[in-house]
């Protein structure tokens, strides 16, 4: 939800207001993966109760899938790029509590996102998010240094990053659409981290 935009020269600020991370806010985007996940636990027989699993999204994918860990700092709450994955179900699952800050958009047919849906979340630490194919989203924002979250991805992920076009530093392949939001719109998002 946008809060306030204003020109900058030729840039406009479109001032983002971070929003408590919950099942009912994230469901255009994905599902919240964590204990407050609306979904009810299966007992595992063999443990008499002591186990519990729960099925809080499905992870679809159409190639080998890697789990990969981000080890994050601080950095600008300013969005140049997003992207949206076309084969995979992207997951991002913290370690160590520490919370993080996602900024995304629901998928849509067009070439870009719809920016006056772009939205930014705050997760406390104690859950993760699986998207939806196709929803737009930056890379995870650390709220504290040393911040660490798992990365489950398709593994055409990182052969469509490694494509980066050197002349508009975007990235296109099979799975991956990584656009620069600045250059092709004249706007750039931006958000408070806030304090630990």
């Amino acid at each position: 939800m946008t809060q306030d935009s204003r020109a900058t020269g030729e840039l406009t600020v479109i001032q983002l207001e971070v929003e408590p991370a919950s099942a009912e806010a994230l469901a255009p985007f994905g599902a919240i993966v964590g204990r407050e996940a609306p979904v009810t636990p299966v007992s595992v027989d063999f443990y008499k109760g002591a186990v519990k699993m729960s099925y809080p999204a499905r992870f679809l994918c159409e190639h080998p899938v890697e789990i990969t860990l981000a080890q994050m700092d601080r950095r600008q709450g300013e969005v140049r790029y997003m992207e949206r994955h076309f084969q995979h179900t992207q997951a991002f699952l913290p370690l160590g509590g520490k919370p993080f800050v996602a900024v995304m958009a629901p998928p849509g047919e067009d070439d870009l996102p719809d920016l006056s849906k772009v939205r930014a979340f705050r997760f406390d630490g104690s859950a993760g998010f699986a998207m939806h194919i196709g929803t737009w989203h930056e890379f995870p924002f650390a709220v504290e240094d040393d911040t660490d979250l798992v990365v489950i991805l398709s593994s055409q992920t990182g052969y469509d990053l490694k494509a980066k076009d050197a002349k508009t530093e975007e990235a296109h392949g099979p799975d991956l659409d990584k656009k620069d939001i600045v250059a092709r719109t004249g706007h750039v998002f931006r958000f408070d981290l806030g304090v630990n």
